[in-house]
């Protein structure tokens, strides 16, 4: 398939994606080793769609395999992220002790929308960034760290134990340039 010329990403991204393509080909999960490594090149942690299509393109791969991994494992993201990664757990003993209310306060400290009152009640996958992109809020259905609950990852940090007081000192500390 040849890609389109409208949908090609700029030429430092296009010779990522030929390396990596170049030292993954023929290695067990090659597509994955690919996505990662362009991935973690781009500034905002995220694969474009020009980039999953030059991807598909250069690994002689089907579009539809390599957009279906990309969104399959949560560690790929299809939109721009945050300089800080703040993960809040919402399973079961993490909810009951209070992660609905920290997520909620989280958003309004930040500046974003509160998700409406469905998505705050279960445990599906919620990403928000902040326009300045210096914050990505994000659910995960459990950290497994249940005994020590409510959960929350900064910046692949786990804090146990976290309350609204613990949360804004993370934020502060974020803010003032310490984590």
């Amino acid at each position: 398939m040849q890609v389109p010329a409208d949908s090609i990403p700029d030429a430092r991204e296009r010779t990522a994606i030929e390396q990596a393509v170049a030292q993954q080909r023929g290695r067990p999960g090659a597509l994955l080793g690919i996505l990662e490594a362009i991935q973690s090149a781009n500034s905002h942690k995220y694969l474009s769609l020009p980039a999953l299509r030059y991807i598909a393109d250069q690994a002689d791969l089907p579009p539809a395999q390599v957009y279906s991994a990309a969104t399959f494992f949560s560690l790929f993201n299809l939109r721009p992220q945050g300089d800080n990664l703040i993960c809040v757990c919402r399973g079961t003993a993490c909810h009951t002790r209070g992660s609905r209310e920290l997520l909620a306060k989280l958003c309004l400290d930040l500046g974003l929308t509160t998700p409406d009152s469905t998505r705050m009640h279960d445990a599906d996958k919620l990403a928000l960034t902040t326009p300045d992109h210096r914050f990505t809020i994000r659910t995960v259905a459990c950290f497994g760290q249940c005994a020590l609950a409510p959960v929350v990852e900064v910046n692949h940090h786990i804090l146990s134990h976290v309350n609204e007081r613990t949360l804004q000192r993370e934020l502060q500390a974020l803010g003032d340039g310490k984590r």
